[in-house]
């Protein structure tokens, strides 16, 4: 199936989680806003948000440094 990713048309396999993209991202979940739909997705819930075909999807992610 295909969603938006930060601007970019991406095929995606059916039934993926937020929590299983960012994964396959090499992200650590803890590091991650996600925006679904124009919509914040609460950290906890990564692994309960089911993707579907259309999704817009936002990713930011934090890195520490000085």
């Amino acid at each position: 199936m295909q969603i938006t990713v930060n601007g970019e048309k991406e095929d995606i396999a059916e039934g993926s989680t937020l929590l299983s993209l960012i994964r396959e991202r090499g992200l650590d979940a803890q590091t991650v806003v996600a925006e679904l739909n124009f919509d914040i997705v609460p950290a906890g819930t990564f692994a309960d948000v089911r993707l579907k075909p259309g999704d817009s999807l936002e990713l930011l992610h934090f890195v520490g440094g000085g």
